[in-house]
């Protein structure tokens, strides 16, 4: 009963192959791909693979990169499933305004931590923090309610917004300083503490609406970089969407029907 997940970004594809469509199931094979090279994996990576029993992914690159995605799935006889937000899946309560027009990474992430909290022990308020190309900083209440979440630039963005728009900043990436002395750090340093300071100011509003101290959980292709520059305690977990998409497969009865 093998399961493939799929978590589609904006710039890359990720994927993993699992034995099975649970939590804590054994980890076949895995990997990663531009965009770009989408249309290589079937002749490629997944030419090696094991036929998948069933898949699902998550993706915010657009229906026209899923298409690709399922053009490449086409060498096994598997049927394409996508995570679409919805009001609640798999124990977590979304309070979006419009469900559905949350990110569906975002949705997948926070599943994935909130049950990662529930395995640790008792509930408690919880942040998840996806650093990428963008970055997202989420709010989840005891009772596993999702309760809002903020969108801010990722380090690449906020460097080509100021070189377009001031003159004078096409510089090289510098390193995080405390005190910055020349234009590269500067700039580096400005970006990585506009990023912690919001997941400080999330951590201050979760604890006041909760009356309790929130865990924090970091993830993303760029979250390692954040890292030594955090404010608050958090753990970094590279495979949080996967651990999601796992739960979610499980919610679903993946493997009584597949």
């Amino acid at each position: 009963m093998t399961f493939l997940a799929i978590d589609v970004g904006n710039t890359r594809l990720k994927w993993a192959q699992y034995d099975a469509p649970r939590p804590g199931a054994r980890l076949l094979a895995h990997g990663a791909v531009f965009l770009e090279n989408i249309d290589k994996l079937a002749e490629g990576p997944w030419a090696a693979l094991s036929a998948p029993h069933c898949m699902l992914g998550c993706a915010v690159a657009g229906e026209a990169i899923k298409r690709r995605v399922e053009e490449q799935m086409e060498l096994w006889d598997v049927v394409p499933q996508w995570v679409v937000p919805s009001e609640a899946e798999a124990g977590l309560a979304n309070h979006y305004d419009h469900p559905a027009r949350l990110g569906a990474d975002r949705w997948v992430a926070m599943i994935g931590a909130r049950h990662r909290i529930l395995a640790q022990g008792a509930p408690r308020p919880l942040v998840v923090v996806m650093v990428g190309t963008a970055v997202t900083v989420e709010a989840i209440d005891t009772s596993g309610s999702f309760l809002g979440g903020i969108i801010l630039p990722g380090h690449g963005i906020m460097l080509r917004a100021l070189e377009s728009g001031t003159a004078g900043l096409h510089v090289p990436t510098g390193e995080v300083r405390d005190f910055p002395t020349n234009t590269s750090d500067a700039l580096t340093s400005g970006g990585t503490f506009a990023i912690a300071g919001a997941v400080e100011r999330m951590v201050q509003h979760v604890r006041a609406h909760c009356h309790a101290e929130p865990a924090c959980i970091m993830t993303g292709g760029a979250g390692w970089k954040m890292a030594p520059s955090m404010s608050v305690k958090f753990e970094l977990v590279d495979s949080l969407i996967f651990d999601g998409l796992l739960e979610i497969a499980q919610s679903r009865g993946f493997g009584a029907t597949a």
